[in-house]
């Protein structure tokens, strides 16, 4: 027995199979059922969203009979009548197709046209179904004008289009016009677990979502990569297997670039480029992908109570949010989307999806720095004795405007007004030039007066504030205490348990437990953005889950204690202690000493 395709086995018989298109379900249902029918109906929409699924169930309704032969133009076709069946396998005599793409010509719109003087001869109304009627040419729009302006009362005009602005104004003016849309990722992964699940073909979440995003809209395109799939992964549906069939990019490569542009990493950065030209990786896909990625954080950091804690990788998406600042994400993403179409003007696409990914870290916008800025103050003239008067006058002009403010130096006259300054004996020239008398500055001064007529004005340094010296992190170093010991079980235990997810799990593990009463903990986090209402709420519930009935109250300040840096002590002591096994070995030492090789950094892992 043949083989019948998923996007035609399973093709919508009637109105209440239709997918992701209720605003013209409800449109039509509505007119079948109070009889209130146009003459000519126009589906517009992208490949696959069901514009001819849509002018067969009208057809139907049009002419279904019901299972007795006594039925009538219903929105609900029974499906079983011979109009129903007929219409379904193609073969029903007042339903006529027309394919305009290969019959554009007027020859073949006037042959139609020609077999609308005749009356149905089974059915109740004849239907003309014209697809891709923007493919027709002009004559052959004008041969039809008439007909579909004012047909016979037996006729019925269905056109669609993937272009409607191909079609001329007098055919749109004439008609009933829907526009299908395309559907949303949920609603084809909704729609692809039910088929699968009649097929009885196990798959798992992330390949459904690969799919659904794949489609880019099209119902007929996701079954049909659904096939695909099936036939690749022999009978199942695997994320892997599907990832390496569309050829996207595993989110372990995005993740991993995101982390090193927030931390200005570009060797990491370089690196991963490099490590998706290895494995053959595509780079539009890696932007695609960057940019679904940092479409979430957008959203997480705008509205952290729209996170959706459902989703597998909903933990990666909101420690990125916290990592990256809401203005670096939103030059990223579009840097993305413009970085797309500068691949193909690269004679390698890998180094402009470099080049895209390191202007981030060119553009990044400068933070100011926290850091008490360096005093600085004006040094008093050196002794007679060893600095020359001339050198004693540049240094005190020698003063930076622009980094301290510094007050006018007051120097006392040594002479009064309208007498000529005193000319030294040993100083080389026993006269001074005019222009020299008419310039103080150039003149020569005397010593003993410009050391001792000096005062010096103490700088003024702008302090940092005290809300930012609260706040900054003075070390990232761990101070163990009593109640982070207590506090980090307490968290990896919700964290296994699976009681915390996304912000909820980022605000425990980089929170300190200061002090604990009965009925009242104080948390400590070095920034504001992790102090959400919904994320605290949402861990106190988790916390009475687990036998303490509490209220939390979070402060901003400096962390010396969280479960997030008692993990990361973990994980260096581990390291290390691989490290040390591998560099301490024998046979290792042998081959470094007698043949001079090198271990590669970053590549011992603890296992």
């Amino acid at each position: 027995m043949s083989y019948l395709v998923l996007a035609r086995k399973y093709r919508p018989r009637n109105f209440t199979e239709m997918v992701g298109q209720d605003h013209v379900v409800q449109a039509l249902g509505n007119a079948l059922t109070t009889q209130r029918l146009h003459h000519a109906y126009l589906f517009t929409g992208t490949r696959g969203v069901g514009k001819t699924t849509v002018s067969r169930i009208l057809a139907k309704s049009l002419n279904c009979q019901g299972p007795d032969g006594q039925g009538g133009i219903t929105a609900t076709p029974c499906g079983v009548c011979q109009a129903c069946t007929d219409i379904d396998s193609g073969r029903f005599v007042d339903y006529t197709e027309l394919d305009a793409a290969s019959n554009r010509g007027v020859d073949e719109v006037q042959a139609l046209l020609e077999q609308a003087v005749y009356k149905p001869v089974q059915g109740r109304f004849k239907v003309f179904m014209i697809d891709e009627v923007h493919m027709l040419s002009n004559t052959a729009f004008n041969a039809m004008l008439k007909t579909l302006e004012e047909p016979p009362d037996y006729l019925k005009f269905v056109l669609a289009t993937t272009d409607p602005q191909k079609v001329p104004v007098t055919v749109l003016s004439r008609c009933l016009q829907f526009n299908l849309r395309p559907m949303a990722p949920e609603t084809i992964r909704e729609h692809l677990q039910r088929v699968l699940k009649a097929e009885a073909v196990d798959a798992d979440a992330q390949s459904l979502r690969l799919l659904s995003r794949a489609a880019r809209g099209s119902m007929r395109d996701a079954l049909s990569l659904t096939d695909q799939a099936i036939a690749f992964g022999a009978g199942r549906l695997q994320e892997p297997n599907v990832r390496q069939m569309l050829g996207s990019v595993d989110r372990s490569y995005v993740f991993n670039l995101l982390q090193a542009l927030a931390q200005s990493d570009g060797k990491a950065v370089v690196q991963t480029s490099e490590a998706l030209r290895l494995h053959g990786l595509s780079a539009a896909a890696t932007l695609e992908e960057m940019a679904t990625v940092l479409q979430r954080m957008a959203v997480l950091q705008a509205v952290p109570s729209e996170a959706d804690e459902t989703h597998p990788e909903a933990a990666e998406f909101a420690a990125l949010a916290l990592a990256m600042p809401a203005d670096e994400t939103q030059l990223l993403y579009s840097l993305c989307l413009h970085g797309r179409g500068e691949l193909g003007l690269a004679p390698d696409e890998y180094a402009a999806l470099t080049m895209v990914l390191l202007r981030l870290l060119a553009f990044k916008p400068r933070r100011p720095s926290t850091a008490e800025p360096e005093k600085k103050t004006l040094k008093l003239a050196p002794e007679p004795a060893t600095v020359s008067p001339r050198t004693a006058a540049a240094t005190l002009l020698a003063v930076e405007p622009v980094q301290v403010f510094v007050a006018p130096i007051a120097v006392k006259p040594a002479t009064r007004p309208g007498q000529q300054l005193p000319v030294r004996s040993d100083l080389p020239g026993a006269r001074p030039s005019s222009a020299s008398l008419s310039n103080p500055l150039l003149a020569p001064v005397d010593t003993q007066v410009l050391a001792t007529n000096i005062e010096a004005i103490p700088v003024r340094v702008q302090a940092v504030s005290r809300a930012e010296a609260v706040i900054t992190p003075s070390s990232t170093a761990l101070v163990p205490t009593e109640d982070g010991a207590f506090w980090h079980a307490l968290v990896q235990q919700l964290i296994e348990q699976e009681a915390i997810a996304a912000l909820v799990r980022e605000l425990a593990l980089q929170s300190q437990l200061v002090a604990r009463d009965t009925d009242q903990w104080l948390l400590r986090v070095d920034r504001e953005s992790l102090n959400q209402p919904g994320a605290r709420d949402r861990l106190v519930t988790a916390l009475q889950g687990a036998g303490h009935a509490v209220r939390l109250v979070v402060e901003v300040g400096r962390v010396g204690d969280s479960p997030a840096r008692r993990n990361a002590e973990a994980v260096a002591e581990r390291q290390l202690a691989a490290e040390k096994i591998i560099f301490d070995d024998p046979f290792v030492q042998s081959m470094m000493r007698d043949f001079g090789a090198k271990i590669v950094p970053g590549s011992i892992k603890p296992g």
